[in-house]
């Protein structure tokens, strides 16, 4: 096995060089994607029943068992609220381990190690420990796992065999069919707000989504959730007490909470996600005999170590603030700016929840500012970059973005519209180069721009030609580069710009915008 190199750790603001090996790695990886549905029938190696099988072979039954798990599904805000339990439990002093998805930059980010991305070393250590068992025992009737199936395994090895004292998993798709859900005796589980999402796959309705995901409540474990729709929460009630369990539903953090201290992550629906981490942190600490560090009740300050683990919280893609270095330090002694607010938001709700904390932040960026210095800055210049999978409706996503923005006094002045770099099947490290122009296909965004400007007619928004408020690129090095040369060329004007659809569009603009 290649031991790490000083070089081939990850840089400061940037992602670490793919050596042969970690490349060969992501290879393997990309082999275990499949082109069809998740939930497709054909894909015999992401069944369910094959998961079983799947741990029998690597030996992890045991090392399973004996995990100390805390399992969170939901639709929006199930990354935030993993990663605030996990950051609250390390400031306990506890050795944890976290497992999140997806990846921005670098795959590594899915395996926490008390905070940290799993070592370069570690990771390709037990890759192919996992790798080289399962290639010898599968064969046709049992495949090697897909994709998410594989990482949801390693990293069961890994907090195994890192004896992590506590682990923490959030449910990659649904909950009921996952792969985590290979756990049968989680410490605590956990829903975080509930919404319309991979419908083609959960269902319909709310109620129907709510059942899926608490397919992750187990006889004997304690509940808990953020406040839900009245749908959601009937089918999530009803599965807690068809086993016999109570759930309680876990109330939003207050600012007194936290002694004037601020969350790690921004955004008024943080506090939300905050809330259900407190109550998942202290069940834990309390079926684990450490009453004596848990809240006293819900109305105090909570103690130090809870408010320093919520407050030192990070987790990239989500409420972002990125200035770009190029641009703003090529121009540092005049007014010109280039600000990138990136947030992965991807259904109706969370666009909302996006809008929101978009017209937030720009207000407060504008405070932060002198009236010396406004009355030298001719304006701001608030732009849109977008892009969604698709298989998710725009008409679901783009109107909710447009109307919150509105009603928090946001007007995009234009909406860029351009393919992301990587694609769901290419995992590399390293951004590859654009396409040549015959080989694009732009029939996606172009009906994401034909959208947008329809919104725009209808709402009385736009009296002019498209190409004024929106224009469609052939790669995303080349949508950046156009803002950058905009923003050089128009040096009393702040650039804003909102990037939201796909949380694979915020890990390549990341990438180009870290470079």
């Amino acid at each position: 096995m290649a031991s790490t190199t000083a070089a081939a750790q990850t840089q400061p603001g940037g992602t670490p060089p793919a050596p042969a090996e970690y490349d060969e790695v992501l290879g393997r990886l990309s082999s275990l994607i499949t082109q069809k549905v998740r939930a497709h029938s054909g894909n015999r190696g992401n069944q369910w029943d094959l998961m079983a099988h799947y741990v029998k072979i690597l030996e992890l039954e045991e090392p399973i068992a004996r995990m100390k798990v805390i399992h969170v599904a939901g639709t929006k805000g199930k990354g935030s609220t993993c990663t605030f339990t996990e950051s609250i439990l390390r400031s306990c002093g506890f050795h944890t381990g976290l497992f999140t998805s997806p990846h921005l930059m670098d795959i590594r980010e899915r395996f926490r190690l008390d905070g940290v991305n799993i070592s370069e070393e570690k990771f390709l250590k037990y890759f192919w420990w996992c790798w080289n068992k399962l290639k010898e025992k599968t064969d046709d009737d049992i495949p090697m796992p897909a994709y998410f199936r594989f990482l949801a395994l390693l990293a069961f090895k890994i907090f195994s065999a890192e004896q992590v004292d506590v682990a923490v998993l959030e449910v990659g798709l649904g909950g009921k069919f996952d792969a985590t859900n290979v756990v049968k005796e989680p410490v605590v589980c956990g829903i975080s707000s509930l919404g319309y999402d991979h419908m083609e796959i959960l269902g319909n309705t709310l109620g129907e989504i709510a059942g899926e995901k608490a397919g992750i409540f187990k006889k004997g474990v304690p509940a808990y959730t953020a406040p839900q729709p009245e749908e959601a929460m009937t089918a999530l009630k009803q599965r807690a007490s068809e086993l016999g369990i109570s759930l309680q539903v876990a109330d939003p953090l207050e600012p007194h909470h936290l002694k004037d201290q601020h969350l790690g992550l921004h955004g008024e629906h943080q506090y939300i996600n905050a809330g259900l981490a407190v109550a998942l942190a202290s069940s834990w600490l309390e079926k684990q005999g450490h009453k004596d560090r848990i809240p006293l009740n819900r109305t105090d300050p909570l103690p130090d170590h809870f408010i320093r683990g919520l407050s030192s919280t990070s987790l990239q893609g989500r409420a972002q603030i990125v200035p770009d270095s190029q641009v703003n330090s090529e121009e540092k002694d005049k007014d010109c700016s280039l600000v990138f607010y990136l947030d992965g938001a991807h259904s109706p709700e969370s666009m909302e929840i996006c809008a929101k904390w978009f017209s937030h932040a720009t207000k407060d960026d504008r405070r932060l500012t002198s009236s010396v210095e406004q009355s030298q800055t001719s304006r701001s210049q608030k732009i849109l970059l977008f892009n969604c999978m698709s298989v998710r409706d725009p008409m679901r996503l783009l109107p909710h973005l447009l109307d919150a923005s509105t009603q928090n006094g946001v007007h995009f002045d234009l909406a860029l519209f351009a393919p992301n770099q990587s694609q769901y099947n290419k995992l590399g490290s390293n951004t590859s180069a654009p396409a040549e122009p015959e080989q694009i296909d732009l029939s996606w965004q172009l009906s994401l721009q034909t959208v947008w400007e329809k919104l725009l007619q209808e709402k009385g928004i736009n009296t002019t030609k498209s190409s004024d408020t929106s224009q469609v690129f052939e790669s995303l090095p080349l949508a950046i580069e156009w803002l950058r040369r905009h923003a050089r060329e128009n040096q009393s004007t702040s650039f804003q710009v909102l990037v939201t659809g796909s949380l694979h569009l915020i890990g390549d603009v990341l990438r180009i915008i870290k470079k």
